[in-house]
């Protein structure tokens, strides 16, 4: 047996790496949502409603249902990325979820029922910044700049 290595190169176009990045971030943000200190008031986290006195560094509310959207947008933006068409597809209509669930959140009674997420005032410019940001994302990073190629060696033994 000799040890060799393999270069792999991947070209990414910088939609691609948007939603690879957008995507990270969701999840990091799911798995912080669990992370008690990092979010306030953990022994309150419920699964959904507005009864979760739960916050994201003390900020955004949070249930266990909002912790998982967050890790599922996670984990799509992650496979979108593979194709700039995805990725240019998850970003967009990413952001649109985002832009609704802000018109969402203004409309409700954020003490009601209807809350399930749960949102507070926070999270709705959250939502509304994330919307904007994510259809930006999707619709200027198809423009800008020729792929990125990214080469990582990566050793093995036969």
């Amino acid at each position: 047996m000799t040890g060799s290595s393999i270069a792999r190169s991947r070209t990414r176009t910088p939609v691609q790496w948007a939603a690879l990045v957008v995507g990270a971030v969701f999840l990091l943000v799911g798995v912080l949502g669990f992370i008690p200190g990092i979010t306030t008031g953990y022994d309150t986290l419920t699964f959904a409603g507005h009864h979760s006195d739960a916050q994201l560094l003390g900020i955004f509310n949070v249930s266990v249902l909002h912790n998982l959207v967050h890790l599922l947008f996670g984990v799509v933006g992650i496979a979108a990325a593979r194709t700039a068409g995805a990725a240019k597809a998850f970003l967009i209509v990413g952001g649109i979820v985002y832009l609704v669930l802000w018109v969402y959140g203004l409309v409700i009674d954020l003490d009601s029922a209807a809350n399930f997420v749960p949102v507070n005032t926070a999270d709705n410019w959250l939502h509304f910044g994330l919307g904007v940001a994510m259809i930006g994302l999707g619709l200027l990073a198809t423009k800008i700049g020729p792929p990125v190629t990214t080469t990582a060696t990566s050793p093995y033994t036969r």
